[in-house]
């Protein structure tokens, strides 16, 4: 895999707010995402109320491709930028591992094929929204849309084979 031209550190907040369901205790979300990395420990409880417990996930980087900036141009047009973010269930403490945050929603996207991810979008950070735009700003090309054409059939391509009778003589 390619190398990001450009990476930036966030950290990530998540939610386990009280299920209203009787087939799960907690609904987890990701809520936030900071700008930097904190210096807190990952999973280092933040807030509590009666029915919600925030918590810092840890850190990952945004990284930024040249190849992808179309889609984070698409992405900055939409009427709410966000960040995808991807957390896997580990089936003990912490709950989850952070996998993923992608400003590109292809990747985003693609992310919640694999089946048991907890994938969401948060709102971007206006501070990283300018940093992706800026880094499309010097990076993108627009491809031109290029339609196929197919070669025309050539009627001697495939051959013409002598019958051979069904009893195998000629």
């Amino acid at each position: 895999m390619a190398e990001p031209l450009l990476r930036m550190r966030v950290g990530i907040v998540v939610e386990r707010r009280n299920a209203v369901t009787a087939w799960a205790e907690h609904v987890w979300r990701p809520v936030a995402v900071l700008v930097g990395e904190p210096e807190a420990a990952p999973w280092t409880e933040l807030s509590r109320s009666s029915d919600a417990v925030m918590f810092y996930a840890g850190s990952a980087d945004i990284g930024l491709f040249r190849t992808e900036t179309a889609q984070y141009r698409d992405n900055l047009a939409s009427e709410q930028p966000a960040l995808w973010i991807v957390l896997r269930p580990t089936g003990y403490e912490p709950p989850f591992d952070l996998v993923l945050v992608t400003a590109d929603p292809a990747e985003g996207e693609a992310a919640t094929q694999a089946g048991a991810d907890l994938v969401e979008t948060v709102a971007m950070p206006e501070s990283i929204a300018a940093v992706v735009a800026q880094f499309v700003a010097e990076h993108h090309v627009e491809q031109e849309f290029f339609k196929r054409k197919r070669d025309k059939a050539d009627p001697n391509a495939l051959g013409i084979r002598p019958r051979v009778p069904r009893n195998g003589r000629r």
